[in-house]
């Protein structure tokens, strides 16, 4: 009789610590899914390698990138995809190729071969043109304030004039002497014109490191 009621009695404290682990693996797998709805639809995660939008980004940046509004209009900043165009020779899925580093991209820990952070300088319809007399970058004939550039950068070192066709954009680095940007491409397909339906998202903020969390200028 005793070794029944003590075997009964482990059996009992067993059970609540199986539902308790339940409980968990339940809770974990909703929040995985709930993580890939919200970076799916509404916010993604983003690690700036490089220096071709300082002063604007740093390269370490950590930002939040916001898939609600896709809208490009002049001046934005925007995160796009870059296959196909910025990226020609990639193709096929980057997590069978390489498990490892996409699984640090998509945790924002490094950054993408594919995906690209740059400004909006035309949008369809314009003329974008470098550079004028007075060296600046004009758009519809008019000179363009660029008070973001990196200081001591010229606005080019490449001269071009380039019409945007409907559904084009064209995009430049803020760090104009680190950055490959539209004007890599003139002699691509395409010509440094890139599909405004691979943008991404807009910044909404850095998220990392903790002294440069906040707002990104504009």
């Amino acid at each position: 009789m005793e070794t029944g009621l003590i075997a009964d009695s482990s059996e009992t404290r067993r059970q609540p610590r199986l539902r308790g682990w339940r409980l968990l693996a339940l809770a974990a797998s909703l929040a995985f899914v709930a993580l890939l709805l919200i970076r799916t639809f509404l916010f993604d995660v983003f690690f700036i390698p490089s220096s071709s939008m300082e002063p604007t980004f740093e390269p370490g940046d950590r930002i939040i990138v916001s898939k609600l509004d896709t809208e490009v209009q002049r001046g934005d900043v925007v995160v796009f995809d870059g296959t196909g165009s910025f990226s020609p020779y990639i193709s096929g899925s980057p997590w069978v190729k390489d498990p490892v580093k996409s699984a640090g991209q998509w945790l924002g820990l490094v950054g993408s071969d594919t995906v690209y952070i740059k400004r909006v300088i035309g949008v369809a319809g314009d003329t974008v043109e470098c550079c004028s007399a007075s060296g600046a970058l004009t758009v519809n004939g008019q000179p363009v304030d660029e008070s973001y550039l990196y200081p001591g950068d010229a606005t080019s070192d490449v001269e071009f004039s380039v019409k945007i066709p409907e559904g084009r954009m064209w995009v430049m680095g803020d760090h104009r002497s680190g950055s490959m940007d539209s004007r890599a491409l003139m002699g691509a397909p395409g010509g440094g014109m890139i599909k405004v339906d691979t943008v991404i998202g807009h910044p909404a903020f850095v998220a990392w490191p903790a002294q440069r969390w906040g707002s990104p200028p504009e």
